[in-house]
C-alpha cells in the first residue's frame, strides 16, 4: 500500500471514529437537554400535586438521582472498555442508552397510574445514567487515540462539542414546541416526541460503531499483550487504577468538578434559572441560550486548537481563574432578564466553558496509560458528576429557596471553579507527547 492510500485509509478511519463519537453524545444530550428544558413540564405530568417549587426540585432530583449509577456504570464500562475494546463498550452504551430514553416517551402520566409514574421515570434514568457513564468518557478515549498527536485536542474537542450541539438541537426543538402548541398540548403529549426522537438516532449511531475498527493504540497494546511482551494485561482496571494511578484519579476528579457543575448549570439549568427564578418569558430565553449554544459549538473548536499549543494545563487553570473572577458579576446582570444582557452573560459563559471543556477530555485521556484510560477517564469523570454534576439543578434551587437570594447558584459556582483550581496546580502537563502506555 503506497503512503498516500495509507493516508486515505488513515483519514477514513479517523472521519468514522468522529462521526461514531459525534452521534453518541448527541443522542445522549439532546435528551439532557429535553429533560432540562421541559422541567417544568415534567414537573406538572409526573408530580402534580406539589406546589410549583417543589416540583421543580422533585424533577431536579430524579435528574440528579439518575446518576447514582454513574460510578458504577464508570467502573463497569471502563473495565469492559479496556478489556474488550473501545468499540465493543461504545456499541452496548448507546444501544442501552437509546432504549431507555425511548421507553421515557411511554410512561403514563401521574393523573393514570399514580405514584407508579415517577418511580418508572426514575428507574429509566437511571438506566440512562449507567449507559451514559461509559458514553462520554468512551468516545472521547476512542477518538483520542485515533487522532494524531499534534491535532489530538482539536479532535477530542469534538466530543464536547457533539454534546453542545446536542444541546442545542433541543433548545431549539423545545423553542419550536413552544411556538406551534398550545402548553397543554405540550404537556398532554408533545413533550413525549424528543424523547422519542432517540431511538432512529442512538440506531443510526449503534449502526456504525459497529463497522469501526478499535483505535490504533489500543490495537498495538492488544498484539503486545498477545506476544507476552511491553504491555501485560491488566485483569481488573479499576483495581489497577487505583493501585498504581490514585493520584492522577484525585486530580483528575478535582479538575472535572468545575465541568460537571459550570456545564449543568451554564447549558442545562439556565433556561429554567431564567424563566423561573428570574420571571423572563421562555421563548426569548430559549432563543438566547440557543444563540449562546451556537457560540459554544464555534468556540469549542478553537479552544480544543489552543490547547495543543500552550497545553491543556494553562487552559484550564485560565478557566478557573475566569469563573473565579467573573461568574458572581455576571449573575448580577441577568437581575433585569431583558434578552440583550441575558444573550451576552449567556455567550460570555459559554465561552468561559469552552475553554474548560474543550480541553478537558483531552486532558482526562493523556493523563491515563492506554491499558487503563477509559477506566481512569471514566471514574474521574462521572464520579464527579455524579456527586456535582447530576444535583446541581437541584442543589442550584435549593439553595434559592433557603438562602432567598438568586445570587446562591454564582457562588456555589465560584467555590467549585477554586476546588478545581487546587487539582490543576497539582497536575502534570501531558499535552504535546504521544499517549502514555505505562
Amino acid at each position: 500500500m503506497s503512503g498516500t492510500d495509507r493516508n486515505a485509509e488513515q483519514h477514513s478511519a479517523l472521519r468514522k471514529a468522529a462521526t461514531a463519537s459525534f452521534i453518541g453524545n448527541f443522542v445522549e444530550w439532546f435528551d439532557y437537554a429535553t429533560y432540562g428544558y421541559l422541567a417544568v413540564v415534567i414537573g406538572h405530568v409526573f408530580f402534580p400535586q406539589a406546589d410549583p417549587v417543589a416540583q421543580r426540585i422533585a424533577t431536579f432530583s430524579i435528574f440528579a438521582l439518575s446518576f447514582i449509577l454513574r460510578p458504577i456504570g464508570a467502573m463497569l464500562w471502563g473495565t469492559w472498555g479496556d478489556k474488550y475494546g473501545r468499540r465493543w463498550a461504545l456499541s452496548w452504551s448507546i444501544l442501552i442508552m437509546t432504549m431507555a430514553t425511548a421507553a421515557i416517551s411511554l410512561i403514563p402520566p401521574y393523573a393514570t397510574i399514580g405514584i407508579a409514574a415517577p418511580i418508572l421515570l426514575l428507574l429509566l434514568r437511571m438506566i440512562q445514567g449507567f449507559s451514559a457513564s461509559g458514553e462520554y468518557a468512551g468516545a472521547a478515549t476512542f477518538l483520542s487515540e485515533y487522532a494524531p498527536s499534534e491535532k489530538r485536542g482539536m479532535y477530542t474537542s469534538l466530543v464536547p462539542a457533539s454534546t453542545a450541539t446536542g444541546l442545542l438541537v433541543g433548545s431549539l426543538f423545545i423553542t419550536g414546541m413552544y411556538a406551534m402548541l398550545t402548553d397543554a398540548q405540550i404537556e398532554s403529549w408533545g413533550w413525549r416526541i424528543p424523547f422519542m426522537l432517540a431511538l432512529p438516532l442512538g440506531l443510526v449511531g449503534r449502526y456504525i460503531r459497529t463497522h469501526l475498527e478499535d483505535s490504533p493504540v489500543y490495537r498495538e497494546m492488544q498484539e503486545a499483550s498477545e506476544e507476552k511482551a511491553k504491555a501485560p494485561a491488566v485483569r481488573v482496571p479499576v483495581t489497577y487504577v487505583f493501585k498504581h494511578h490514585f493520584r492522577e484519579l484525585a486530580i483528575s476528579f478535582g479538575v472535572a468538578t468545575l465541568n460537571a457543575v459550570a456545564f449543568y448549570l451554564v447549558l442545562s439549568y439556565m433556561p429554567t434559572y431564567l424563566t423561573q427564578e428570574l420571571g423572563m418569558d421562555e421563548q426569548p430565553a430559549f432563543v438566547a441560550q440557543s444563540i449562546a449554544l451556537v457560540v459554544y459549538v464555534g468556540a469549542i473548536f478553537g479552544m480544543g486548537h489552543l490547547s495543543d499549543i500552550v497545553g491543556r494545563r494553562r487552559m484550564l487553570i485560565s478557566a478557573c481563574f475566569g469563573f473565579i473572577i467573573f461568574t458572581v458579576p455576571l449573575f448580577l446582570m441577568l437581575k433585569t432578564p431583558t434578552f440583550i444582557p441575558v444573550l451576552a452573560v449567556l455567550i460570555v459563559f459559554n465561552v468561559l466553558l469552552t475553554a474548560n471543556d474543550g480541553t478537558l477530555a483531552t486532558f482526562l485521556a493523556e493523563t491515563f496509560p492506554t491499558k487503563v484510560r477509559y477506566t481512569g477517564f471514566a471514574l474521574s469523570f462521572n464520579l464527579a458528576n455524579a456527586i456535582f454534576g447530576g444535583t446541581a439543578a437541584a442543589i442550584s434551587t435549593w439553595l434559592i429557596s433557603v438562602t432567598g437570594s438568586t445570587l446562591a447558584p454564582a457562588w456555589y459556582l465560584v467555590g467549585i471553579s477554586a476546588l478545581a483550581m487546587i487539582g490543576m496546580i497539582l497536575t502534570k502537563e501531558w499535552s504535546h507527547q504521544p499517549l502514555r502506555t505505562e
